[in-house]
């Protein structure tokens, strides 16, 4: 049913509003400590939000933008694991009902959205958002309108930190494991392949900022020395140059910068520092953010004609649950797509959500989040089929939920362990896995 004029006019207002509030939060200067400030959340729904008699499923993920390159097959993660659920019967004994909007990777766009997931929409839960930057400004309409929201990379150690402080109201989970994590695989990574001085080089938000915090402490605690904790290399992705932020990272001499970019910034970044002559003899060092082999091609090729990213290598969440080869045999067969960075993590973020409405036999936010842990945590019968798994609730039996992604045993604080695959981008663009390693 499409809106009266007058609530259309109060949705863009209130919309307009969170907008101008995230945009002030994310107005930073290129150096400074990343201190967003939550923006005033819009009217909030009384009665919660969702449909009890109905599962809607909220998508707020980059179909545009700068993380879109990623961001395309997650949502065809989704749309695989509905078209999954609604043949085996459904939630709640209705097809689930799919509202996908695309959040442009900017979090004003995403608040947006969200604004019109909850209040237009009626949404129990969604899938996302991926930027941490996005997911921030999306939390301040979800929480307070009791709205989950399961984030499949929404890696920034921030959500764990709110989450401890009582500030997400246990409306808030993910399937990716956060950057605490991945930034100690990474410093492990680059000590284990010779490192002793490294440097940091990362995108001015909520991820780049809290990977940057996690990277530092985990490589010193090994023995290694950051060449520029004292004067953090952070740079805007908007800017126009970047010559001074490549200068204080890779200009300090490091054996290795650790770069946390975003792929079409990133690119230009990654280019000005090796126009400036930096880049020689010094180990590229990358993560999940940028893992697409587009981005190779963003960053050029030198003189020669060889690219200039050949032989950089980076971390990005593997998959690893009992799911994952049944999920990946017919998700290739239907979607023919090979398994992406976060594909898994995007259709287990559906699956719980699915599983926990059926178990709640309720499709509001309050009951998705009362039953999440209770399906996906032991003990219970394992299961690692989706329309299983929903058979045996329908029957009352207590399961422990198995994805393709990991285990998927969410700690309280709605953050799941895993670990990490190890990529090298090859002379040719091409992107291998060549190892796994933990934090």
């Amino acid at each position: 049913m499409l809106p009266s004029r007058f609530s259309r006019w109060a949705i863009a207002l209130v919309s307009m509003c969170v907008a101008l509030l995230v945009a002030a939060c994310q107005a930073e200067a290129p150096n400074a400590p990343s201190t967003q400030v939550t923006p005033a959340p819009p009217a909030v729904n009384t009665s919660g939000g969702g449909d009890k008699e109905t599962l809607r499923l909220g998508v707020l993920l980059p179909a545009t933008g700068d993380l879109s390159a990623i961001g395309a097959p997650m949502v065809q993660a989704i749309d695989f694991l509905v078209e999954t659920v609604n043949g085996c019967g459904g939630v709640l004994g209705q097809p689930i009902t799919l509202v996908k909007e695309d959040d442009r990777t900017q979090p004003a766009a995403g608040a947006e959205a969200m604004t019109k997931l909850v209040q237009v929409d009626r949404v129990g839960a969604v899938v996302g958002a991926f930027a941490s930057s996005v997911s921030t400004a999306a939390l301040a309409i979800a929480v307070p309108n009791r709205v989950v929201m399961v984030s499949p990379g929404s890696t920034s150690p921030v959500f764990t930190e709110r989450a401890r402080k009582g500030e997400l109201g246990g409306y808030w989970f993910r399937t990716a494991p956060p950057d605490t994590f991945q930034a100690s695989a990474l410093a492990n990574l680059a000590y284990k392949r010779g490192a002793r001085k490294a440097a940091t080089l990362v995108i001015n938000n909520d991820y780049g900022v809290g990977f940057e915090a996690a990277f530092v402490a985990a490589f010193e605690k090994l023995g290694g020395t950051v060449t520029n904790k004292s004067n953090p290399s952070r740079y805007d992705p908007q800017a126009s140059s970047f010559e001074a932020e490549v200068r204080g990272s890779f200009g300090t001499k490091p054996d290795a910068v650790a770069a946390i970019l975003y792929p079409e910034s990133g690119g230009a970044v990654l280019k000005a520092a090796f126009e400036q002559g930096l880049t020689q003899g010094v180990q590229i060092l990358l993560t999940d953010g940028v893992n697409t082999e587009d981005f190779p091609k963003l960053v050029g090729n030198a003189p020669d004609g060889s690219l200039i990213l050949a032989g950089a290598i980076g971390t990005v969440p593997g998959a690893d649950g009992k799911s994952l080869a049944a999920f990946g045999k017919a998700f290739k067969e239907k979607k023919k797509l090979e398994l992406g960075a976060f594909v898994p993590h995007s259709y287990d973020a559906a699956a719980v959500v699915a599983i926990a409405a059926e178990a709640a036999k309720d499709g509001t936010g309050d009951g998705i989040k009362a039953k999440i842990r209770d399906i996906s945590l032991p003990p219970g019968t394992e299961v690692a089929d989706v329309c299983e798994a929903l058979k045996l609730v329908k029957a009352g039996t207590e399961i422990d939920f198995q994805g393709a992604s990991s285990n998927l045993d969410f700690d309280e604080f709605g953050d799941v362990q895993g670990s990490y695959d190890v990529w090298e981008v090859q002379p040719t663009g091409k992107i291998a896995i060549i190892d796994r390693v933990s934090s």
